[in-house]
């Protein structure tokens, strides 16, 4: 009895897992056919098509996938050549010691100053080189005291030595003295001069007008020629922005094309013009500089990071959208339908990008048909049914 029980129970215990195993192999083979399904149907979708299944041995021409296409034309644009750079001063000046220097009494100007040309921006301790000065200005005095004895004494000789009274040899020594006497006194005046002139060097003077944008000096401290630079200055307070470009793009501006500045951290565009390329390239990164002019403004701060859009100059092309353009193993190319409605590869190469889509500078002359979507799916001289999308 127990045995019989046994058995029994052992037996309805492996059909239910035959059963349950069974059941799982048909939920899986469902699941597979569904995503089979679902594959197709994306497929579909995206080939544009809305043909129904063709009966057995209707035309290959029925049974074509409907492909939406287009004709791109040829639009005038204005061809956009966005790059980054940094904001610096057109003519960054620096200013330092030019004097012997000494220690610093007063600092008259700060960062952000405005200066003109000639205008004391440091004055020097200058004591010392006052008393040398004086020192040499009363030389100059001793010597042209000597030049008038020494005038006064030959003119007396020339009258006596009309009567008789004095040799002409010593008219001459007398001459000698009074011509002595004025070269001692022009290189008193020559002595005196240059330390008037070194004593003016010890203030620290604007060399050109513009504006202050760094100090590096304070008072009471010592400077001299070789405590390098005091002060930076943007001449005139004119400023640019220097833009990386591609050799491509470089070769595409020209000075006096406009460009529309947008620093970081603001919303604001400066409008400015390329005043300077660069005449080399840089061998590492493959970069030129174009140098773009901008108005001065305290919100453009040199050192600071900016993008820019150039305007390149119109050009007339076809236009494409990014759906239309596929990328291969050598390069960009798009699907054109023949007259028989076969589809050909056509190699391209892509401009810039406009609000309006990919420029196509060549490959195309605008009047091919062109598959718009579903690129990626067709094989080259595939049969497709074009459906004609009118560009707005």
């Amino acid at each position: 009895m127990n045995y019989e029980t046994t058995l029994s129970g052992t037996l309805d215990g492996g059909l239910l897992e035959d059963n349950r195993d069974r059941n799982r192999k048909r939920i899986n083979i469902a699941l597979i056919v569904v995503a089979i399904l679902v594959v197709i149907g994306a497929a579909y979708y995206f080939m544009g098509g809305s043909a129904e299944t063709a009966p057995v041995g209707a035309d290959k021409d029925a049974q074509a996938q409907t492909v939406t296409v287009v004709a791109p034309g040829r639009d005038t644009v204005v061809r956009a050549i966005n790059a980054t750079g940094t904001l610096a001063a057109r003519r960054d000046i620096p200013v330092g010691v030019v004097g012997e220097g000494g220690r610093v009494l007063q600092v008259y100007v700060d960062a952000g100053d405005w200066v003109r040309q000639g205008q004391v921006m440091v004055s020097v301790d200058r004591s010392v080189q006052t008393q040398q000065a004086a020192a040499l200005e009363a030389q100059t005095g001793v010597a042209r005291a000597d030049l008038q004895l020494a005038q006064n004494e030959l003119e007396r000789a020339l009258q006596l030595v009309e009567r008789g009274f004095i040799s002409k040899a010593d008219v001459d020594r007398k001459t000698a003295t009074r011509d002595s006497a004025r070269a001692r006194v022009n290189v008193a005046n020559a002595q005196l001069g240059e330390t008037r002139a070194r004593n003016a060097r010890l203030d620290v003077r604007a060399p050109v007008s513009g504006y202050v944008l760094e100090r590096s000096v304070e008072t009471g401290q010592t400077v001299s020629a070789g405590s390098g630079m005091l002060f930076r200055i943007a001449k005139d307070g004119e400023l640019e922005l220097r833009a990386q470009l591609s050799e491509d793009d470089l070769a595409q501006v020209s000075v006096g094309v406009p460009a529309s500045v947008t620093p970081v951290g603001t919303e604001r565009v400066f409008n400015g013009s390329i005043w300077q390329i660069s005449p080399i390239i840089n061998a590492q990164n493959r970069q030129g500089i174009a140098r773009i002019s901008l108005p001065f403004d305290k919100a453009l701060r040199p050192g600071g990071f900016a993008s820019v859009e150039i305007k390149a100059g119109a050009m007339t092309a076809p236009v494409l959208p990014e759906s239309a353009v596929q990328t291969g193993r050598d390069g960009s190319f798009v699907y054109i339908v023949g007259k028989d409605n076969k589809v050909k590869q056509r190699p391209i190469k892509v401009g810039s990008v406009t609000a309006n889509g990919l420029i196509i500078q060549e490959g195309l002359d605008g009047t091919e048909r062109v598959v718009l979507y579903a690129g990626g799916f067709l094989n080259p001289d595939e049969t497709i049914k074009p459906k004609l999308l009118k560009k707005q």
